[in-house]
This record gives C-alpha cells, sequence and structure tokens, in this order.
C-alpha cells in the first residue's frame, strides 16, 4: 500500500480540482491510499470527496494570505498520516508542501504545474512572488507533474529542471461524458428555445484568462452573419449578477440571445447539448478540460491557441489566435458552415481522439506508475 497525501490550493470547482477528484476516486484502492489537503476551507469538491469516503482536510487559511499556522497545521497532518508521497497541486501548494514535506521528512515530494504562458500583470503581487519562488526551488521537489508540453517548456524557460519534469496530460471520465441526444432536446426545452436553434456554448469561469470580452465581440459578430445562433455560457461568476458581463452584453448588443447559467452540476449535459463548444482565453491555460470534455461528448471545438489547445483539438476542430475576436467569430461560422452532419461526423473524430491518447484510465495509470517508480 503506497500512502499518498495531496495538497492543493483550494476545492472548489476548477480544472485541476476536478482532475484531483477524478484521480483519487479512480485510483487502485488496493495498491493506493489517499489523503486529501486543502489550503482553505474545502469546497463543493472537497465535499464530494468526502462524501465518497476519502479523507479530506482543510488548512483554514484564507487565500491568497501566508500563514504560519497553516504551515505548522500541514506539518502535523503529515507527521500524522506519515505519506510515501506529498502531491502538491498548483503554485501555492508547491511552496507550502515543499517547506511542509521537507519539515516532516516526507520521502518524496511532487509538484503539480496547471498553467502556462502567464500573464503576469493580471496576477497579484504575492502570486508573483510565489511563481518565482517555485522557480528557484524547483530542484527541490523529486518530480514535477506537468499537464502539457506547453507548460513544460514553459517553465523549462523559468529555470525549472527539465530531467524533473513529466507531462501527464489531464483525463477525462468517458462514461460521464458522452454523447446525449437528449441533453439536446431538454436543455433547449430549459431555455425555452427551438429544438433545432443553433447553440454555441463557453463553459468558463468568469476570469481575465478566459476572455469573455473576445468571445462576446466575435458572438456578435456571428450573431449578425447568423441570427438564430443562440449562446449558452456557464461558470462561476457567469451570472445576471455581474454587472461587467451584462455591461459587455449590451455593448454588444447580444441581450436576449445569451443565457448566463452561472455554476453549474450538470456540466456533461450542457456540453453534449451545444452545437459548438469554444474557448476564448487569452493566457494561462496550459490543458483546458472543458475543450476534452466537450469532445468526450461528441462536440467540434472552436479554440484559441493558448497552452496544449490545438495538441488537444489535433484535426477535430479548429484553432485561432488569442485576443481576436474577427479570427474566432470566421472559425464559429466555419464551423456553423459544416452543417449539422458536417459538426457531428467531426464530433465522433473528437471522441475517439479523447478515447485514444485522454482517457481518464490513462491519466490515473500514469500518476499510478510515477508514484510506485519514486517509492521503489
Amino acid at each position: 500500500m503506497i500512502h499518498i497525501v495531496h495538497l492543493i490550493t483550494g476545492l472548489n470547482v476548477g480544472g485541476a480540482e476536478r482532475v484531483l477528484a477524478n484521480l483519487v476516486r479512480s485510483s487502485d484502492g488496493s495498491r493506493f491510499r489517499h489523503v486529501v489537503v486543502s489550503m482553505i476551507e474545502p469546497g463543493p469538491v472537497g465535499m464530494e470527496l468526502a462524501a465518497a469516503g476519502a479523507e479530506v482536510h482543510g488548512l483554514g487559511m484564507r487565500r491568497g494570505v501566508p500563514s504560519i499556522p497553516g504551515l505548522v497545521r500541514m506539518v502535523r497532518i503529515l507527521r500524522r498520516s506519515r505519506p510515501c508521497v506529498l502531491q502538491c497541486w498548483m503554485y501555492h501548494a508547491n511552496l507550502l508542501g515543499l517547506l511542509a514535506g521537507k519539515w516532516a521528512r516526507v520521502p518524496h515530494i511532487v509538484w503539480g504545474v496547471h498553467s502556462t504562458d502567464l500573464d503576469f500583470s493580471r496576477y497579484r503581487r504575492l502570486t508573483r512572488w510565489v511563481v518565482r519562488a517555485c522557480a528557484w526551488l524547483s530542484r527541490f521537489p523529486d518530480s514535477i507533474v506537468v499537464v502539457s508540453e506547453a507548460a513544460k517548456k514553459d517553465h523549462e524557460s523559468w529555470g525549472y529542471p527539465a530531467l524533473r519534469m513529466v507531462v501527464i496530460p489531464n483525463g477525462f471520465d468517458l462514461d460521464h461524458f458522452r454523447p446525449d441526444p437528449v441533453a439536446r432536446v431538454s436543455v433547449r426545452r430549459e431555455l425555452y428555445l427551438a429544438d433545432e436553434a443553433p447553440l454555441v456554448g463557453l463553459i468558463a469561469r468568469f476570469h481575465p484568462k478566459k476572455d469573455h470580452q473576445t468571445f462576446l465581440r466575435a458572438a456578435a459578430q456571428l450573431h449578425k452573419w447568423m441570427p438564430d445562433v443562440r449562446f449558452l455560457l456557464a461558470g462561476a461568476g457567469v451570472t445576471p449578477q455581474n454587472p461587467e458581463l451584462c455591461r459587455a452584453i449590451r455593448e454588444n448588443e447580444l441581450e436576449g440571445f445569451v443565457f448566463l447559467l452561472g455554476r453549474r452540476n450538470d456540466v456533461a449535459r450542457l456540453m453534449a447539448s451545444l452545437d459548438i463548444l469554444s474557448l476564448s482565453s487569452s493566457f494561462g491555460e496550459a490543458f483546458p478540460l472543458v475543450v476534452g470534455e466537450a469532445m468526450a461528448c461528441g462536440v467540434p471545438c472552436v479554440v484559441t491557441d493558448v497552452g496544449d489547445s490545438a495538441f488537444i483539438v489535433g484535426d477535430t476542430g479548429s484553432v485561432v489566435l488569442a485576443g481576436n475576436p474577427e479570427a474566432l467569430a470566421r472559425g464559429l461560422a466555419d464551423m456553423m458552415d459544416l452543417g449539422s452532419d458536417g459538426r457531428k461526423a467531426l464530433g465522433q473524430r473528437a471522441r475517439q481522439r479523447v478515447e485514444a491518447r485522454f482517457s481518464q484510465a490513462r491519466m490515473v495509470e500514469a500518476y499510478e506508475s510515477l508514484y510506485e517508480r519514486l517509492v521503489r
């Protein structure tokens, strides 16, 4: 039995959080024991893990605020749990985990990197300091998991040792994310749309790196060309109570054509209802989960060229320049011009690509193999 403690910044709904949860739930319980620790209080993903029987702890830290008591609590958890491996997820957890792991004498420390192409002007001073500190200290963890080739190349340029980095792409639950013809009808009924109404989706929390402004400008242009198209937006902060988002919708004359659904628990159903999934991110993405999730649902994607998005999509979708609404609008229009049958055929190829390269089983096997190599 190999005992692993996972330390993550938080357990709210996000890409790295979902990957961690899938890894813990799908791991071989006869060979691995997992404990999950959140720097802040555990959020919805933490509650899901606890309900599934996982051991989950919170350090009670405040987001973005250094805490000596939090460090001490982490050391106590490690000394009590006595893990073989401490797996850290994202920069703040990498830094805290290295300090706590060395203090508690954990045999093996693994970092996790889930971002690339960071625009430091968009982050707070403390976050910028943490990222730079991790670059200075990157020779100390036993291994560094990066989720994309783009992230590996980017971090090598910051001084991360190439020989310690291993690329493990995110994986997708192909039973949960799958084509679902019923979803198309049910979501349109929920939105009071005709069954044949074309629907373009952007599933992303409201954050500068997701670049909702570019998406909405592209949507406005697409709507002028194709007035029947509607737009579904979902994610944390994507609600009618968001003044900045609602102002952008008004300025682009899209009122009545955009649905703001906020954070949802039925993302697979929403994905499967779409004609096209768009990713408009302008920076910071390494391996965006929403792209693979949509592809697993048989939905073709039009994405910006950030992180490994182009590699994920391959020849099953369209890739355009980031921050360019005209290019994104043209990419969406070209995908619409394929017609229903053309998009369906492309979506089938997209799912096959995920099955072959990015299954959850393949990801879990890669993490488990890494842990076994370290311990042996």
